[in-house]
């Protein structure tokens, strides 16, 4: 494991006695809450309850004011003295729906969802429970307010508000996870993140550039992983979880432990999953074009066509992974909190479903089309510090080290030939956050950001029969990536109804490119940008009632030119190659939004934001020339020469909208829907659909609990989408799309009916699983390039201890 960041803690001496433990338990079941956030604003105190529904809240005493809320139930507020006359033992009422949480997406800082303008969601480890995501990308998709599209059954490209890919940012314990090789095309990035080690999930939608930076245009992707947790007592606390899962649509076999260590100053939490995947089964209901019943294999000296027994399997999609993580914190005092996170994820080979669909001639385009395997390592050391200065009252410094390595290996029908074309990114990033109050009413955030990539990529080509291997062209350009930024955000009560915030960031972007010339003849050899960007927004808040709050936001976003914009070589289609091009310089999105959320008299609640976005100066693939010639050969065929541009101008605007109703006797009713559009300028002064403007979709959902169970039947759905409606650039896609009467690709309209369930046998034991697409569609989310499963039977079982 190369380039390991050496991180060392300088710790001081223990601190000895034991503080003030309180336990929150639910007031209908009596059983403990975890995760229930305990925090004053103006002390900048903040704490968390662990699986026992205890936390340590000596650092409160004397506090007038102490907020207790967690996601499903009624927020309070307590004095210290007041938690003391109930023996620190308080039990809280579910709610049926909450206006106020606490998020930190919004600002990197732990803060109420009151004072966030930009419309944020939460997804909590207890709703994963229920729905059993197979990956991160499902986890995303569960919400029903994220669309994901899948070129393959390992990956899982989310969409937001029309944006995609390198136009949304990852973000892994307040670490950036995007690199200078994030593409414009479909990623499977956040498939390296486990679902069972994830704490929290938040989704912001709209920019996020003045905290986030270049990226963060159309939504920010924060998971918080799991946080190791001290013991309150004199002995050790020790808990975690063992599961095991199957599913039948792809023969699923996951196993997963997590084993939280805790002791008075330090805790260790360790996390470790196992996934194996066979090929997926399609459903037997739905479009004949999705059905592609061979494969290729290899035989003596030549491809050989193989007819499927069932042709509903989609071969090759089969694929496996692990993934480990390990954590160590360290609390000397409440002034100091030392984390050090090391993650490592790593899949099999894996093959490009959408890929081995080509044809050509009438037989297949390629006998191999595959991703190598993808790894992702993180070494994190993150040190918050509390003080009460004229600089400060927070802060935390992020230091992180990450190291991806990617591949593509491909070989053309019958052809000796095989292409492996490697990247590999070490990325360094360090961030400095703080926190100042300066009065009751007033908050600054503020900060400072770098960020380094190094980028090596290679390629080679080996002769099957020989066994000869010689280099061959490299997918990008031997680069460094540098990222300097500051940035600040006020928040400001104007009242105890309204909250105003404004914020800035600049940016200034560094890139150096040294490209081979040996395989293709380009008119330069070394390519730099050095760009500024400023972004900038400004929103508000008002709750007249707690039952009412009306949000609005004005925000600007940047993405900067990246690596994989100007230096990678590749097919983006047949008789197309899309080659480096070093004049680009940062896109802007401009948005606006405005949302409503209201409760009718605790059992209803609507929830509606309207948006606008307006990208400037695009990033998108256009016609261009090599040395004056507008077509070139490649991998044996004449290709039209494409390049990324600063070509076009887009604009995407949409709705999203939620309604829940609490039924009587345990039931409930939720759907949320999300409608947009988005068009794109083209070369002819024209505009086509922008290529990531989803069609419409949502989920419905039916859900009931009691007691120790709890059930949900729902509904996910998908709107159609036209020939004429989709964009030019997928039109040529027959292979991904099915065919309407007139021969041309179309996104159908689809829906699944899915059954989940999870009961708790005792306080050890859970016992989860239930029926996915009930009635056996064949159905593909749009531009994906891979069929959902069919009828996918679900069971897991897990152990808490």
């Amino acid at each position: 494991m190369r380039y390991i960041f050496p991180l060392i803690l300088l710790i001081g001496c223990a601190v000895n006695g034991f503080g003030q433990t309180i336990t929150i338990k639910e007031e209908e079941s009596n059983e403990p809450i975890e995760l229930v956030t305990l925090s004053n604003v103006k002390m900048n105190l903040y704490t968390t309850t662990n699986a026992k529904g205890q936390a340590d809240i000596s650092a409160f005493k004397n506090i007038e004011k102490i907020e207790i809320r967690t996601l499903g139930y009624k927020s309070i507020t307590k004095s210290y003295a007041e938690l003391g006359s109930e023996n620190f033992e308080i039990y809280l009422e579910i709610s049926n729906f909450n206006l106020d949480e606490v998020v930190v997406s919004g600002s990197r800082w732990r803060q109420s969802s009151d004072d966030v303008a930009s419309k944020i969601i939460s997804i909590s480890a207890k709703e994963v429970a229920l729905q059993n995501p197979q990956t991160a990308a499902d986890l995303l998709s569960a919400s029903g307010k994220v669309f994901v599209q899948k070129s393959q059954q390992g990956g899982g490209s989310p969409i937001i508000r029309g944006f995609a890919t390198s136009r949304l940012l990852y973000s892994i314990d307040g670490v950036r996870m995007n690199t200078a090789i994030f593409r414009s095309g479909n990623l499977q990035n956040v498939i390296s993140l486990d679902p069972f080690a994830i704490e929290n999930t938040e989704v912001l939608f709209g920019p996020g550039s003045v905290i986030y930076g270049s990226d963060a245009i159309g939504g920010v992707m924060s998971f918080q992983t799991l946080t190791p947790k001290f013991t309150f007592t004199d002995k050790p606390y020790i808990t975690g979880k063992a599961s095991a899962r199957y599913s039948s649509a792809n023969n699923e076999k996951t196993g997963h432990l997590d084993v939280n260590l805790g002791f008075k100053n330090w805790a260790f939490i360790t996390s470790f999953t196992s996934w194996d995947y066979d090929h997926l089964r399609q459903g037997r209901h739905g479009p004949n074009d999705y059905i592609k019943d061979f494969y290729v294999q290899r035989q003596g000296d030549s491809d050989i066509i193989i007819k499927q027994d069932d042709q509903l399997l989609q071969i090759p999609s089969a694929y496996s992974q692990v993934n480990l993580m390990q954590k160590i914190r360290f609390k000397p005092n409440d002034k100091w909190d030392f984390q050090y996170g090391f993650h490592y994820s790593e899949t099999s080979p894996y093959g490009r479903y959408d890929r081995h669909n080509r044809l050509k001639d009438g037989l297949p385009r390629y006998a191999e089309w595959d991703y190598g395997p993808q790894i992702w390592m993180m070494n994190n050391l993150n040190i918050n510090h509390t003080a009460n200065n004229a600089v400060f009252d927070q802060m935390s410094i992020r230091l992180a080290h990450q190291w991806f390595e990617e591949s593509r290996l491909s070989r053309n029908f019958n052809k000796t030939s095989h292409s492996n074309q490697e990247e590999e990114v070490s990325a360094y990033s360090v961030n400095l956050d703080f926190v100042k109050s300066t009065s009751d009413n007033n908050t600054f955030f503020y900060g400072v950001e770098y960020v380094i990539d190094d980028v090596n990529s290679k390629g080679k080509a080996k002769d099957i029969t020989t066994g000869i291997t010689e280099a061959a062209p490299s997918r990008y350009p031997v680069s460094t990536w540098q990222s300097l930024a500051v940035y600040f955000t006020e928040e400001y009560k104007v009242s105890e109804e309204f909250t105003l915030s404004a914020g800035a960031r600049y940016n200034h972007i560094l890139l150096d490119s040294d490209f081979d010339t040996s395989f293709y003849s380009f008119p330069f050899s070394k390519a730099s940008i050095s760009k500024g960007a400023l972004t900038g927004s400004i929103g508000g808040v008002y709750r007249p009632t707690k039952t009412l709050v009306l949000s609005t936001n004005l925000g600007t976003a940047f993405r900067a030119p990246n690596v994989d914009d100007i230096g990678k070589v590749f097919d983006s289609e047949p008789g197309s190659v899309v080659i480096p091009n070093p004049d680009l310089k940062p896109e802007y999105a401009y948005n606006a939004d405005l949302g409503i959320a209201k409760v009718f008299g605790d059992f209803v609640k609507l929830d509606v934001t309207a948006y606008y976005t307006s990208l400037k100066n695009a990033l998108v693939r256009r016609d261009f020339k090599l040395n004056g010639r507008d077509s070139i050969i490649y991998e044996g065929e004449l290709s039209q020469v494409q390049a990324i541009q600063n070509a076009a101008v887009a604009h995407v605007y949409g709705v999203q909208a939620g309604v829940e109703l609490k039924l009587p006797k345990g039931f409930g009713f939720s759907t949320d829907i999300n409608f947009q559009k988005g068009e794109e300028e083209l070369d002819n002064g024209k505009t086509s659909p922008a290529r990531h403007s989803s069609p419409f979709f949502g989920v419905s959902r039916l859900n009931y609990k009691k007691n120790k169970l709890r059930m949900e039947l729902n509904v996910f759905y998908q709107g159609k989408r036209d020939f004429d409606d989709l964009p030019e650039g997928e039109k040529g896609k027959t292979e991904i799309y099915a065919l309407d009467e007139n021969g041309n690709p179309y996104a159908p309209s689809w829906y699944t009916l899915n059954y989940k369930a999870l009961y708790k046998l005792s306080h050890t034991f859970d016992i989860s699983g239930g029926v996915e697409n009930i009635t056996d569609q064949r159905y593909r989310s749009y531009s994906s390039g891979i069929s959902g499963a069919g009828r996918n039977f679900i069971l897991s079982l897990t152990a808490h201890f």
